[in-house]
């Protein structure tokens, strides 16, 4: 049988992760399972667990009062859902919801964050991962910005 810390090293996210540092964040892990539909994450709330997508889909949304949710993204196996955990005031900025049966790790944002504050290396691991995610994601809206509004001067 597969162990948590051998089944999150497998997760494209984490690939190449010293196993010291893999079995810091087996602590803060779990395996968790999506029903098509259900939310991972809602704007507003706490961010206090992030996901690494294992297989399934899951839709980023953003809603508009008297509008149907915007999808922004469509994620699959092998990403990752919510970065908001990482800065204050540690609250989700949009809505994630399972497009179809997903599964994924979810990890304690707290959990990790304290693990991260107490070995830096961890938090260098950390965000050498997140930050290439974060600036793909903020190319992305950027490109989606120009399909609305056109080019800017």
């Amino acid at each position: 049988m597969e162990t948590l810390e051998r089944l999150l090293l497998a997760h494209p996210f984490l690939a190449g992760l010293e196993p010291a540092l893999a079995r810091q964040l087996t602590g803060c892990a779990r395996n968790l399972r999506f029903a098509p539909g259900e939310y991972l994450l809602r704007e507003g709330d706490p961010a206090d667990e992030f996901y690494l997508i294992r297989e399934g889909r899951v839709a980023l949304e953003l809603h508009t009062p008297g509008r149907p949710p915007l999808t922004i993204a469509a994620l699959g196996a092998g990403e990752l859902v919510g970065a908001s955990w990482l800065a204050l005031p540690y609250r989700w900025s949009f809505d994630a919801r399972a497009s179809t049966t997903t599964r994924a790790f979810g990890l304690d944002a707290r959990c990790l964050r304290e693990k991260c504050d107490a070995d830096h290396h961890l938090g260098y691991e950390m965000m050498r991962r997140l930050l290439p995610v974060m600036v793909q994601r903020m190319q992305a809206a950027r490109r989606q910005m120009l399909d609305v509004y056109g080019h800017l001067p």
